[in-house]
């Protein structure tokens, strides 16, 4: 059996803790969908399609993992995709609490399993919104991003 997940989010931008998760998810499922999800009530920082090639720039050497947008709910967009899983990381209680809230949510709706992976203890700190911080007030933000080979 194919086990694929939807690694859904704004990722603005994608950073080494996303990236991290990717990389262990694929210790669990055969193939992951990163869904860059279109949300019209955030202002991003980078554009749909800076988040995307940046993502597919990551992982192009990597074949079970592919990066497309979406909008609409997130458990039509892993139905679409024939996705048993949601894949998420949490980085602290409060992450776990509103990722338990949407995986219990999910699970009604769709009858979808989430999987959660904790965050490693050095990627803990980094958010996106960390991330652009920085990058709004013209410090480095590469540290905190994936590097492409």
């Amino acid at each position: 059996m194919n086990r694929k997940a939807i690694f859904p989010g704004s990722f603005d931008p994608f950073t080494i803790g996303h990236h991290d998760i990717v990389m262990r998810g694929l210790e669990i499922f055969d193939e992951i969908i990163i869904g860059i999800g279109r949300n019209s009530t955030k202002q991003a920082t980078f554009s749909l399609e800076e988040r995307l090639e940046a993502i597919q720039r990551v992982f192009e050497h990597e074949p079970r993992v592919r990066t497309v947008l979406y909008s609409g709910l997130t458990v039509d967009f892993a139905a679409d995709c024939g996705a048993q899983f949601i894949l998420r990381g949490v980085r602290s209680v409060q992450d776990f609490e509103y990722e338990r809230s949407m995986a219990e949510a999910n699970k009604q709706l769709s009858g979808i399993e989430t999987v959660l992976l904790y965050t490693r203890p050095e990627y803990a700190h980094i958010s996106s919104t960390l991330v652009r911080d920085l990058h709004l007030h013209n410090k480095d933000i590469q540290p905190y991003l994936p590097t492409t080979k």
